[in-house]
């Protein structure tokens, strides 16, 4: 039984498909190989459930159903950075000025976890912030994932990630770590100062030599950056690094910077997150989707009222049933200015150890880190 879902990663090379993919903005450097070796390792103890979440995952947007619970709930552990990455909403000044910042009190977090308990699949622990910042980030892993949720991750810049954290999160029972190395070299450094590659390459590499010590599957680590810093050189992007973790990932810059004007949408769209996951704020505000940097859509506050009280409410109601009218994003400003609407094309190519990559951008949009 093959457990890789349909479009969890896109390659242009493997498919050409032009559905509106269920994981749009996820592309990778990856053989079909390791990938499906990826999705074994995620899905090790609760195979079964993997397998229904993923179908699930594909199946409730195309049939426009909702669920109970949403599949997976992401919690927003820290609003505040200690980087100031060029391409990032949280360096704007509108950002600076007009969004609160702070960290989920652990209470909130107890709260949400002990409702969602055998009902949700998984819980991804970031969102805008750096989540490691967080001075409770071990103790609430540990207790998230206590409390039977299948796929228990974050995405994290690697500021913390040494191999004396790692074990802890292992311990904690992690099950998948994203991090962000945006290219090689000067190209990261520019990027991600003042972290340097040698030094994140130097952990990612003790990390791979700590799991084979002990024997670990988990934590799984992705590693995913931006394509204007990889596009330099592909092939040496993912020979240094993918001996060392488990999948290679890239994503094409979007507007996160609302700089765009002539926006080219796909047809018929219909947001696959509305029946897929909520996102829940620092502070107990809840978005209509994760694409929401500014808190433009806020439908709920969790502070106030449960997870499936937000989930069934006639906030999110309305924004489905715009979703299942045509064009009906178009009266949602946040949506207008989202990636997930917004139309490819496959405009670049990239060759890695021999295999062809389409490149697929966003068009009319610029691949200019910062721009």
């Amino acid at each position: 039984m093959t457990l890789v879902p349909k479009n969890l990663f896109r390659e242009g090379s493997i498919s050409e498909e032009r559905d509106i993919p269920i994981n749009k903005g996820h592309f990778h450097l990856e053989t079909p190989e390791r990938i499906e070796v990826f999705c074994q390792k995620l899905a090790e103890g609760w195979e079964e459930r993997y397998a229904e979440y993923r179908r699930l995952w594909r199946e409730l947007p195309e049939k426009r159903q909702v669920r109970s619970y949403p599949l997976l709930v992401d919690l927003e552990l820290s609003k505040v950075c200690n980087l100031r990455c060029a391409m990032c909403p949280t360096t704007t000044i509108n950002f600076e000025k007009e969004i609160n910042k702070g960290y989920m009190d652990f209470e909130l977090i107890k709260k949400i976890i002990d409702e969602v308990e055998e009902k949700v699949f998984a819980v991804r622990l970031s969102y805008l912030g750096e989540a490691t910042l967080h001075k409770d980030f071990v103790e609430i892993a540990t207790y998230v994932k206590s409390h039977h949720i299948g796929e228990v991750s974050f995405l994290t810049n690697g500021w913390n990630l040494d191999v004396d954290f790692f074990e802890r999160l292992a311990m904690a029972g992690i099950d998948w770590i994203t991090v962000s190395v945006d290219g090689l070299d000067k190209e990261y450094n520019q990027v991600r100062k003042p972290l340097v590659f040698r030094n994140i390459l130097a952990n990612l590499k003790a990390i791979h030599k700590f799991k084979q010590k002990k024997g670990l599957t988990k934590p799984l680590i992705k590693i995913q950056g931006v394509w204007p810093a990889i596009r330099p050189n592909p092939e040496k992007y993912y020979n240094t690094i993918a001996p060392w973790v488990d999948l290679i990932a890239y994503n094409p810059l979007i507007d996160t910077l609302d700089k765009d004007k002539d926006i080219v949408y796909e047809e018929n769209f219909s947001c696959p997150q509305v029946y897929q996951r909520l996102t829940v704020g620092f502070d107990g505000r809840v978005m209509g989707c994760t694409n929401d940097v500014y808190t433009e859509e806020i439908v709920g506050n969790v502070n106030e009222d449960s997870i499936y009280e937000v989930w069934h409410g006639e906030k999110l109601k309305r924004m489905r049933q715009l979703h299942a009218e045509k064009d009906g994003f178009l009266q949602i400003g946040k949506c207008r200015k989202c990636f997930y609407p917004r139309n490819t094309m496959l405009d670049e190519k990239a060759y890695v150890n021999g295999r062809e990559i389409r490149i697929e951008n966003y068009i009319n949009r610029k691949q200019t880190i910062g721009e």
